[in-house]
């Protein structure tokens, strides 16, 4: 692979890097904002309404830089990779289509209205209007997972003269890859949001400010990230069913499997020795077959079945995997803990709690990257499965200065959009919800965490 390839992998690599740090939080805050929402229109209180502000500040300023950090993917599609474009623009038309409307149209406006129309506007047209927000982004990531589903797993088209061209838009919408990848990451976008309102609240409880806000939001977040982290490990099992049958090259190199066979071990943890091709791991005799086949006697394909230039990254795919079930069971059991510290009631009052969940919020974001690191490599060498190697797809005439130079500009700005939107997220959640005044329904407290728990209701 020669160094401009390998530069415009990196390229891509980081536009979609930094870009898919802000998508799982946009989203999963945007649940937290519509069910705020939901209180307020059901109570009318003035602190309800102020917690509905605060959320739709913290995805407006993700939304922005999740804009600012996407487009340059796209440009990137006729910059860097014209022979990728040229393959699949008679597919990628509809769905990148149907994204930029959802996203950049519906999205944008509605959300311009939550943002400055609310006093402008009926109670009900602006809890109508956060919903269509959060459904909107929800609709947007459909779009682009349906696009990315069809890179590993291509239906509905005909090659002619070098181009995919369509024959089924709705097999090529809906993949057999889908519906497990959809469900499965905006699962771990919800899973996201918890977990950063959970920090929030945290952090609220531990610096004794606006305490009546941090208790409901702590609820809320204990309620979702549960049900969320304990599902993901389910959810995930199914899109690995799917990737054992459909990509299985791709699950060969998330377990070091090298040779075809049955009663195939299941890796713990460990690191995959590349000279005898085999994992150097703790692991669960048979596991591998039986988590696949529910039988022992199920034959797992190895990295035999194809000659090394088609394989992936083994080492790379493995440790990505295993580092995202790591983090993943890490997060399940933070939410099972603070599960337990909500039924004794000392959830509120567990000071070395509250310090996990606000040093925890980074977390998801993280399993997330890893996941698509796994997703992404897995391909690995085919851009389009079976269809187009990555080495093809590469521009001609885009040379390998320009690719490094380009790479170095674009690391310096985004550099600069994570500090501005983490500097404009840090001053949001520093001022806190508007303050509210003690003749309203509830008034804000001001009072440092409490060593002796005060019984909830």
């Amino acid at each position: 692979m020669t160094t401009a390839v390998q530069l415009a992998r990196v390229q891509f690599a980081l536009t979609i890097g930094y870009h898919f740090m802000f998508v799982p939080i946009s989203i999963g805050v945007g649940l937290i904002m519509v069910l705020a929402a939901r209180r307020y229109r059901r109570t009318g209180v003035a602190a309800d309404r102020s917690a509905v502000d605060l959320w739709t500040r913290i995805f407006a300023a993700t939304f922005a830089a999740g804009v600012a950090t996407g487009l340059t993917m796209e440009f990137a599609f006729g910059t860097n990779w014209s022979g990728f474009s040229r393959f699949v623009g008679n597919i990628f038309g509809v769905p990148l289509a149907a994204e930029g409307i959802f996203s950049f149209f519906v999205e944008s406006s509605f959300l311009g209205i939550v943002l400055f129309g609310k006093n402008r506007i009926s109670s009900r047209a602006y809890y109508v209007s956060t919903w269509i927000v959060f459904g909107a982004a929800l609709f947007s990531a459909f779009w682009i997972l349906a696009a990315n589903s069809w890179m590993h797993t291509p239906a509905g088209f005909r090659v002619e003269d070098g181009r995919a061209v369509l024959t089924n838009i709705w097999a090529a919408i809906f993949t057999k890859s889908l519906a497990p990848r959809f469900v499965h990451t905006v699962n771990a976008t919800f899973m996201t949001g918890a977990f950063l309102s959970a920090g929030v609240a945290a952090h609220y409880l531990i610096k004794g400010r606006h305490l009546d806000f941090a208790k409901r939001a702590l609820t809320t977040a204990l309620i979702i990230g549960t049900i969320t982290s304990v599902a993901q490990p389910f959810l995930g099992h199914w899109q690995s069913l799917q990737i054992a049958a459909d990509q299985p090259m791709k699950m060969a190199a998330m377990e070091g499997v090298y040779t075809t066979g049955s009663h195939q071990a299941l890796s713990i943890y460990g690191w995959v020795d590349t000279a005898t091709q085999k994992p150097v791991s703790i692991q669960i005799p048979d596991g591998l077959s039986l988590m696949l086949g529910l039988n022992p006697n199920h034959v797992v394909k190895g990295l035999d079945q194809v000659p090394p230039a088609d394989r992936p990254n083994t080492q790379v795919l493995f440790q990505s995997w295993h580092l995202m079930i790591a983090v993943g069971i890490t997060l399940v059991a933070i939410m099972l803990i603070g599960l337990l510290l909500w039924w004794r009631k000392r959830l509120q009052f567990s000071l070395p709690y509250l310090k996990v969940l606000r040093v925890a919020m980074p977390l998801p974001i993280i399993a997330c990257i890893l996941g698509w690191m796994t997703t992404e490599m897995g391909r690995q060498p085919w851009i389009v499965q079976g269809q187009l190697r990555t080495v093809d797809a590469v521009s001609k005439t885009v040379t390998t200065g320009q690719v490094a130079t380009t790479l170095a500009i674009l690391v310096v700005v985004y550099t600069g959009v994570a500090v501005a939107w983490f500097h404009v997220v840090r001053e949001i959640v520093r001022k806190g919800p508007a303050p509210v005044a003690v003749g309203d329904e509830e008034a804000v407290s001001a009072a440092p965490l409490s060593a002796e728990p005060e019984r909830l209701p």
